[in-house]
């Protein structure tokens, strides 16, 4: 993790972006009775929850896999309770990212609810299949389910699907990154190591690896820490964040 100190200002920051939302959308735009910069702190929100519900509340996390989890699946545990591990970074699901490989379930994407019915969703979320009416308070559930109606994008707008590059302007990301990102993640992004000094995982890495998780965390932030979340810009500037990051060093 980085140290205290850039993690303080990066909170700082956060709270800048969030007042900057303000100015990028009026108040006539509108999500269900949501406005502006509430609107955009709600899909926020639901992202953080989608990615890892149980750390973003500080909540024990499930010992036991979840019993919606395919027998097929290479996954057990905790893990198997995070919407993301059965509905992709990209939220295509099979159809995705994890048509393939260790996160493979065959399970669908949620693309098909933008714009959904948060009743709808709602509902969906708290039904038998998925069990999380008793784990995740009612108006985290609210925000999780504007999360799958409002916030979800169409990655494959953003990120090659055979080369995993981000159809981005890095220079343009570069400038964004160096003054903003880097306070916590450093100008090599290398300031803040996600695994062990023995197999390092920097931004970098991630970024060149997992296009598309990386791209939900710019637009959403990390779970549980004062990371930044970009939504006050826009969809290109994410997309251009990125591009510049996967020019920085994965080792």
């Amino acid at each position: 993790m980085a140290k205290d100190r850039p993690l303080k200002r990066v909170a700082i920051l956060h709270l800048a972006v969030l007042g900057a939302a303000c100015l990028s959308f009026s108040s006539t735009s509108k999500a269900d009775d949501l406005t502006g910069a509430q609107h955009l702190v709600s899909i926020t929100r639901g992202g953080l929850l989608y990615d890892n519900w149980y750390g973003q509340l500080g909540v024990d996390a499930p010992k036991k896999t979840h019993p919606s989890y395919p027998a097929a699946g290479k996954q057990k545990g905790a893990s198997t309770w995070r919407c993301k591990e059965c509905h992709g970074w990209d939220y295509k699901g099979d159809q995705g990212a994890y048509s393939k490989g260790s996160h493979f379930t065959g399970i669908v994407g949620i693309r098909n609810m933008t714009h959904g019915s948060l009743d709808k969703i709602s509902k969906i979320l708290t039904d038998s299949k998925h069990g999380f009416g008793d784990l995740i308070p009612k108006d985290s559930l609210a925000v999780l389910a504007h999360f799958v109606a409002h916030g979800q994008v169409d990655m494959d707008e953003f990120i090659d699907r055979g080369t995993k590059k981000a159809l981005g302007d890095a220079e343009h990301g570069e400038r964004i990154f160096q003054t903003t990102c880097a306070r916590c993640h450093g100008k090599d992004g290398k300031e803040i190591n996600f695994k062990t000094d023995k197999n390092p995982e920097y931004i970098g890495t991630v970024a060149t690896a997992n296009p598309w998780e990386t791209l939900h965390k710019i637009r959403n932030g990390q779970p549980a820490v004062p990371m930044i979340s970009m939504l006050a810009f826009d969809s290109q500037s994410h997309v251009d964040i990125l591009a510049y990051a996967q020019t920085l060093p994965v080792k």
